[in-house]
């Protein structure tokens, strides 16, 4: 044990400079496809492109619905052109709607002690390896206010990762109505927001707001712990929200 001490000691603090930093340790986050402005002919061969129905047409080239893309890279790295830009950064968790917005963050005595319930409503497993991460040293979310809850009672914070498939509709309702108010659902991952490869089908619904109502959306497929750990902080009003449909300047979406 005095050996790992003194590594300790010798290796230094470790722990990610996120919150009162940038970031920029390589690999931490895969980056999202933007909204772009594009000839007619090359924003529909993008959208013939896109397997999951994330890139949509509009006027001026095309936008992307964050909620559906699952990262294939498909639109980016292919060596056809066209190929959609792409931004860095983890700061995409976006309020689900207009609701979400104006219910906007909870109140103050929430902000330095926060309780979260996890709920995996049939996810593949990738989101909630991600969403383990924010426990270990390097992530470090206890030292920003935020704590695990396993019990639903104690929670101020639903996350929850998987499309809701038919087994944990009852599971998930039932976590929800056990939590006090007040309280906020996050959604984390493709799956939890918009149904993701798994739905809506046969076994699986089209993401959690079908069954309760869903505050923050952190898109990706799945989102790095530092986009899960944005989403905390957007809840909670200490960091300001991204937007879930990355358009051109002046332009408006119409999906085709």
């Amino acid at each position: 044990m005095a050996n790992w001490v003194l590594k300790g000691l010798r290796t230094g603090i470790k722990t990610s400079a996120y919150r009162s930093a940038v970031e920029a340790a390589p690999g931490l986050s895969s980056g999202q496809p933007r909204g772009v402005a594009l000839p007619a002919r090359d924003a529909a061969a993008l959208v013939e492109r896109c397997p999951t129905g994330a890139i949509n047409s509009c006027e001026g080239g095309i936008a992307v619905d964050q909620r559906r893309c699952v990262d294939c890279f498909r639109c980016h790295s292919d060596v056809e052109e066209p190929a959609v830009p792409w931004r860095d950064g983890y700061e995409w968790a976006a309020y689900a709607d207009d609701v979400a917005a104006m219910r906007r963050k909870l109140d103050r005595a929430f902000g330095r002690s926060l309780h979260i319930r996890f709920l995996d409503a049939g996810a593949c497993g990738a989101c909630m390896s991600e969403a383990r991460q924010l426990t270990n040293p390097y992530y470090n979310m206890h030292n920003l206010g935020f704590f695990m809850t396993p019990t639903p009672r104690n929670a101020d914070v639903l996350l929850v990762a998987g499309p809701v498939s038919d087994a944990m509709r009852l599971p998930l309702r039932k976590t929800y109505e056990a939590m006090p108010t007040p309280k906020r659902v996050v959604a984390i991952g493709a799956c939890a927001a918009s149904g993701g490869v798994f739905g809506p089908s046969f076994a699986a619904g089209g993401g959690v707001a079908e069954l309760i109502p869903v505050d923050v959306v952190v898109s990706g497929c799945p989102p790095p712990p530092l986009a899960i750990l944005h989403g905390l902080m957007v809840v909670v009003g200490r960091k300001p929200p991204s937007e879930l449909i990355s358009r051109p300047a002046n332009a408006e979406a119409n999906p085709q």
